[in-house]
C-alpha cells in the first residue's frame, strides 16, 4: 500500500474515530487515536469557553505533539498507520477560541513544534451537514458534550472548510458523509475504502453512492 500514513480529519461528530477504526482493521494498520477524554480542561471549556480556552488548547497541543514524537520512536513507516487527527488542525480550534494575546503566545509554541511532526501520505477530510453532526454527537452520549453549543459547532465547520480549501501540504481526499453510514452499512464502507486505495496525489472529492440515490 503506497499510503503508509493516513490521517482522517473533520469537525466534531463527523466520524473520524469510527473510520480510523475501520481502516486500521481493514489494512492491518497501527491505529493512532486522539485522547480527548484525558484533557482535564475540556468539560470546563464547554461550560465556559472564554475562561478555559487557553488551558484546553495548550493541553491538546502538547498532548498531540508528545504522541506524534512517540510515532517517530516506534519507526512509523515500518507499517501502515491510521490516525484520527492531523497535528496542523490544532490551530483551527485555537483561532476560534483564543483571544489575540493568547493566540500570539499559542502560535509561538505551535510554530516551534509543527516542523518536527511527520506529514501524512494522505489526509481524508470528512464533511457533514450541521444537523447530522449534532445528531451524531447526541447519539454517542459523551457526558461533557450534553450541552454542546450548536453555534460553536457551526463556526468550527466553517473553519474546517476554510482550512482545507487552502490545504496543499499532502494529498487530500474530501468526502461528504451526510448521506452515508460507513459504520453500519458495509456497502458504504467498501465504496469508501476503494476510493482511499486509489487516491495518490492532489485533491480529490468523493461523491458517495448513497448520495446519488433517489
Amino acid at each position: 500500500m503506497e499510503n503508509r500514513y493516513i490521517v482522517v480529519e473533520g469537525p466534531i461528530g463527523v466520524g473520524k474515530s469510527s473510520l480510523t477504526n475501520s481502516l486500521s482493521e481493514r489494512f492491518g494498520a497501527r491505529k493512532v487515536l486522539e485522547v480527548v477524554e484525558e484533557n482535564p480542561f475540556l468539560p470546563l471549556f464547554y461550560s465556559d469557553r472564554a475562561k478555559y480556552a487557553f488551558q484546553t488548547q495548550t493541553f491538546f497541543l502538547l498532548s498531540r505533539y508528545r504522541q506524534q514524537q512517540a510515532l517517530f520512536q516506534q519507526e512509523l513507516f515500518n507499517s501502515v498507520t491510521v490516525s484520527d487527527y492531523l497535528f496542523a488542525k490544532d490551530r483551527i480550534f485555537a483561532c476560534l477560541t483564543l483571544d489575540p494575546n493568547e493566540l500570539a503566545l499559542y502560535d509561538r509554541v505551535f510554530e516551534a513544534l509543527s516542523p518536527r511532526v511527520t506529514k501524512p501520505d494522505l489526509v481524508i477530510f470528512l464533511q457533514a451537514r450541521l444537523d447530522v453532526l449534532l445528531q451524531r454527537i447526541k447519539k454517542r452520549g459523551r457526558e461533557f458534550e450534553r450541552k454542546f453549543d450548536a453555534a460553536y459547532l457551526e463556526e468550527l465547520v466553517k473553519a474546517y472548510n476554510e482550512f482545507f480549501f487552502h490545504y496543499s501540504e499532502t494529498p487530500l481526499l474530501v468526502i461528504n458523509t451526510s448521506e452515508i453510514d460507513f459504520v453500519n452499512n458495509e456497502a458504504d464502507l467498501e465504496n469508501l475504502i476503494g476510493v482511499i486505495r486509489k487516491t495518490r496525489k492532489g485533491i480529490q472529492h468523493y461523491i458517495p453512492l448513497a448520495s446519488r440515490r433517489t
